[in-house]
């Protein structure tokens, strides 16, 4: 069943590469009309799918659907179809002295895998920015999102029939371990995978793919509170980033604060007892807040370099900037790094020395996220550093070839 699966994608990739641009938007404009006009559907499969899920689980988030993200994520398949297409670009091009003329252009990559977890909504940003970029998609969500995703993909499916496009162009695989296995073998049916989760889900699909894949998700995110950073701005940021949504992989999980500056440190976390924020503290960070802030408790080695995903965060105190440099060197995931500062020189060395995809002065960490960069959407946050690295828009999910034009040269050595 997988097998044929793969099959019928191919062959749509191929027919996806024969379409104009504006039919591709109109696909997705038809996309983002049904999405609203069917949210009810999707609606009632998310909720079969909340009720076997514990509501205390950082996953709970993630899976939860409502009104307004479906409208959200409507929102962000349109503005994905008003995105100038990425394929057909002119990337390079110059004139050897033969006359022979070679261009680089932008192409699709031909058929996309994406495997995730309990995020439902990543079933329509995907699709709309695989096909987009003209590539059929090949989802393999997580058993806890199934009843979503094959409302979702149902959804899909009939908009690209009711458009004339092959609906084998975005499919979905069963939610088993056969299945993922057999995506991750599918050498000479899908060209790239993209997992999108957390650090186990990541570290499976890198160690077991014979696929190419570019790495996703885990995000463990720190933001350092430089001896002359402003406390209100401060405050802000750090509210912002830990709390805005915590299931997030750009979700703060470590603040990092001068020695100098300990005294500030109940000023720059009481908001987050509102949140119920409980912060594992470091000796000197624990006396400083100890009797100041609510939620409280010692941190251990294990809360170095821990990807929360919960209302919970590390406080560590440094000397200065080259310890923050050294514990971000050491503990990070290379996802989303900041700095609050107001010295500009402080800015300028952590920008240059910090080894991660995206790396912040005076903001918060929350901002990494394509539809925040201009993408419209995007199909994940890679922390590595071949081909694509941070958010991955169009751009990222194309490739390209060269096209050499002559007339009648030949090799003569």
């Amino acid at each position: 069943m997988v097998k044929d699966t793969l099959i019928a994608a191919r062959e749509a990739a191929r027919q996806l590469n024969l379409m104009e641009p504006r039919q591709i938007d109109n696909l997705l404009l038809h996309l983002a009309d049904n999405t609203v006009s069917r949210a009810s559907e999707i609606l009632a499969a998310n909720r079969q799918d909340l009720d076997r899920m514990d509501s205390n689980d950082p996953k709970y988030d993630r899976l939860l659907l409502d009104a307004d993200r479906i409208k959200g994520i409507a929102d962000g398949i349109r503005s994905v179809a008003a995105l100038p297409s990425p394929l057909g670009l002119t990337l390079a091009q110059w004139t050897q002295p033969n006359g022979m003329r070679i261009s680089k252009v932008s192409v699709p990559f031909g058929v996309i895998g994406v495997i995730y977890e309990a995020r439902p909504n990543v079933t329509l940003d995907v699709a709309a920015l695989c096909l987009k970029s003209g590539s059929a998609v090949v989802l393999k969500g997580g058993s806890d999102a199934q009843q979503s995703n094959e409302a979702i993909v149902n959804i899909i499916a009939d908009t690209l029939a009711e458009c004339g496009v092959p609906t084998s162009a975005a499919s979905l695989l069963p939610p088993s371990h056969d299945a993922t296995a057999e995506m991750l073998d599918a050498t000479g049916f899908i060209d790239l995978i993209i997992p999108r989760g957390g650090r186990s889900l990541i570290d499976f699909v890198r160690s077991r793919s014979r696929v190419p894949v570019i790495e996703t998700g885990a995000g463990v995110c720190s933001c350092y509170f430089h001896s002359s950073g402003d406390i209100d701005k401060g405050r802000g940021i750090i509210f912002n980033a830990k709390t805005r949504r915590v299931s997030v992989c750009n979700a703060l999980d470590a603040l990092l604060i001068d020695r100098s500056r300990l005294a500030s440190l109940p000023t720059l976390v009481m908001p987050l007892a509102g949140k119920n924020v409980t912060i594992y503290a470091d000796p000197e960070a624990y006396s400083a807040l100890d009797g100041k802030y609510p939620l409280l408790k010692h941190a251990t080695a294990d809360d170095r370099g821990r990807e929360y995903m919960d209302y919970k965060m590390a406080v560590e105190t440094v000397a200065d900037i080259d310890e923050a440099l050294a514990y971000i060197a050491q503990y990070s995931s290379r996802h989303s790094e900041s700095i609050i500062a107001d010295d500009q020189a402080a800015c300028q060395r952590f920008t240059r020395e910090v080894d991660a995809a995206c790396v912040y002065t005076n903001l918060p960490t929350s901002f990494t996220d394509g539809g925040q960069f201009g993408f419209g959407a995007e199909i994940g946050i890679s922390t590595q550093k071949l081909h694509a690295r941070g958010p991955m828009g169009l751009r990222e999910i194309t490739t390209y070839k060269y096209i050499i034009e002559g007339d009648g040269q030949i090799r003569n050595s």
